[in-house]
């Protein structure tokens, strides 16, 4: 158990409050953050599930950080434990992902569109992720698809939802509805909840995962049916190359604290020995899309715009060492 509740005391503080904001200039008017459930498709969903049944739901690790409605946590997809599985067993069926978004041109344009990568090219770009499960609820940027277009909307995952993740672990496809996932949206105002409910959530337990600076080659993940560690290789779509492995002498990186300090869109890295640097909360227009600009009150309709970036793993930027402002 102190290897598992090790990996939350990983995350960097990060002094801003990510929410999906109503206004244009980023202000409260409107914030709205939906808490979506690990085995609901949710709104608006690309394609069925390909969530597998027999994957194990992890048990959300306790948070060492105090309640903050203005928190949220940096965790770089490199972090051993981050995420979760079943030993030789894949969280997500790949090729049927492949096969639903094959059958239907315009969504596979639109996938393609957030990912950042060409329409012919998805098939390619689904089989290079890996497919896992989160251990921590986690902030992101999900992508329904509406009236022909991908939309987009700010979300909480919780733990135990199947995902694939890139080669630097961070989430790309959220598998219970086939949504494209791009990182979370950086604004000041704290936003409301809406959407599912779980006994577990608590705002200090949520995180965004930072890209890792390398390539994973091997993600370190947690199987807590077996109660054992794993090594699963990048790539392997069907969990058949799991091996068996020690659990990690340091189940997190070493992190820098940070305080709130939204008055610059960039920061420059803290060093390692030091124990903290300011952060950003504004974000320049080449590293974020602007959030949308209409709101819902439905709980099961959150409200969303058509999506207008692509690929947006670039606003992130997070030392091994230090993980310092990503810069969003």
């Amino acid at each position: 158990m102190a290897l598992i509740t090790g990996v939350v005391v990983a995350g960097v503080v990060l002094g801003v409050v990510l929410s999906r904001s109503g206004g244009t200039s980023g202000t409260a008017s409107g914030s709205e953050l939906f808490l979506q459930a690990a085995n609901k498709p949710g709104p608006d969903p690309f394609t069925e599930s390909t969530a597998k049944e027999s994957s194990t739901t992890p048990v959300t690790p306790a948070a060492n950080a105090p309640e903050s409605a203005n928190v949220t946590r940096g965790v770089s997809g490199s972090t051993p434990g981050l995420y979760g599985g079943t030993r030789n067993t894949a969280s997500c069926d790949v090729e049927k992902q492949v096969k639903a978004l094959r059958a239907e041109p315009a969504k596979n344009k639109a996938f393609a569109s957030v990912e950042g990568v060409q329409p012919p090219a998805v098939p390619d770009y689904l089989r290079s992720l890996t497919p896992v499960q989160l251990r921590m609820d986690t902030r992101v940027t999900n992508h329904g698809y509406r009236g022909g277009a991908a939309t987009n909307y700010q979300a909480v995952l919780q733990t135990g939802t199947a995902v694939l993740v890139d080669g630097q672990g961070v989430p790309r496809v959220r598998c219970a509805c086939g949504n494209p996932l791009t990182p979370a949206v950086a604004q000041r105002t704290v936003p409301r909840r809406t959407g599912d409910t779980w006994a577990s959530y608590r705002s200090q337990n949520v995180v965004v995962v930072l890209p890792a600076t390398a390539t994973i080659d091997v993600f370190v993940i947690y199987d807590p049916h077996l109660d054992e560690w794993v090594g699963r290789h990048r790539g392997d779509s069907d969990g058949r190359r799991d091996e068996k492995t020690y659990p990690p002498a340091k189940p997190s990186p070493a992190a820098s604290v940070s305080s709130a300090s939204p008055k610059s869109p960039a920061s420059k890295p803290a060093s390692p020995s030091s124990p903290s640097s300011p952060l950003s909360s504004a974000a320049s227009s080449s590293d974020v899309s602007s959030p949308p600009t209409s709101s819902s009150s439905d709980p099961e309709y959150p409200a969303s715009e058509p999506a207008t970036t692509a690929d947006t793993s670039s606003s992130y930027d997070a030392s091994e060492s230090a993980l310092t402002s990503p810069g969003y």
